[in-house]
């Protein structure tokens, strides 16, 4: 590898791609084949126009596969650092809550995925100790590990900032709930919990090998216990290389919208956000779904 070195995030992950130097043995060898696609990589940082050498790909490409993989793995098993998250937010004024689901440890988080849908017992006192104290709320997000805790380190922050700034006029947010060892699920019981007439959990998604710090932004009404998936709507992709975070908050507050005009989320509910604006005066605190 020649260049400067890859950059390191705070949690210890390299970001970006390495500088691999493939002109000596390319030169020396003179048998790697280009991909009359090549020009196109100019444009995303997906696999593809790989070449090849012989019948073989290119020892450049098996480098960058194995690094790739590498960033993949470490976005899976690094844990979530809820205290830096948690002062972050204190200092920009938004409160938190700190809860953890019934999945002890991130091995049995992968092996059990019932186990990161429920909340463990103190989280559920802490809740109903909170929901007694707090109003009831428009929105609640929630941020969840998921299967990428670097999609949080990098992209859940920003995001939320992006989300209150463009809320409503009238509508009411709730505080922000980060969840260690979270799947999608968990916000239901999070949201009944503290009577949230929505919820939008904020994830990382199941790393890529171009894409390790995806997040996913899923929303669902009146959440409560045993609500199915096709009750949500999916907001996926979410980082710099991807869908930016500036438009993915327009996304769900046009979902959001759509949802308290329709009464409900999830496959009844399409995303034409790209076609049509709703109304200013559709921007309006949500119904009580009771």
């Amino acid at each position: 590898m020649t260049g400067s070195a890859p950059v390191i995030d705070s949690i210890g992950i390299e970001s970006g791609t390495p500088d691999i130097d493939t002109q000596s043995h390319t030169k020396a060898a003179g048998r790697t084949t280009a991909d009359p696609w090549q020009d196109l990589r100019r444009h995303t940082a997906a696999r593809l126009a790989l070449g090849r050498a012989g019948a073989s790909m290119p020892t450049d490409e098996i480098l960058r596969f194995g690094y790739a993989h590498a960033q993949a793995r470490d976005a899976v098993h690094v844990a979530l650092q809820v205290d830096e998250l948690t002062k972050a937010l204190q200092d920009a004024g938004i409160p938190s809550l700190r809860v953890h689901s019934a999945a002890t440890d991130r091995a049995q988080y992968l092996l059990r995925p019932d186990l990161g849908r429920r909340l463990d017992t103190n989280s559920v006192t802490q809740l109903q100790t909170s929901a007694a104290e707090l109003p009831a709320c428009d929105l609640l997000i929630v941020v969840a590990d998921g299967l990428s805790s670097l999609a949080i380190h990098r992209n859940a922050l920003p995001l939320i900032h992006e989300i209150r700034a463009q809320a409503p006029a009238g509508w009411t947010l709730g505080p922000v709930v980060i969840a260690e060892q979270g799947r999608v699920a968990l916000g239901d019981e999070v949201g009944e919990l503290l009577g949230a007439r929505m919820v939008a959990v904020l994830i990382g998604e199941r790393p890529g090998l171009s894409s390790p710090d995806s997040l996913g932004i899923y929303l669902t009404s009146a959440p409560r216990v045993g609500r199915h998936d096709a009750e949500r709507n999916c907001i996926s992709n979410v980082r710099p290389e991807g869908l930016d975070i500036p438009l993915a908050a327009r996304k769900l507050w046009w979902l959001i919208t759509a949802a308290k005009a329709l009464g409900t989320t999830g496959v009844a509910l399409k995303d034409r956000s790209d076609e049509t604006a709703l109304p200013a005066d559709a921007m309006t605190a949500l119904p009580d779904p009771t």
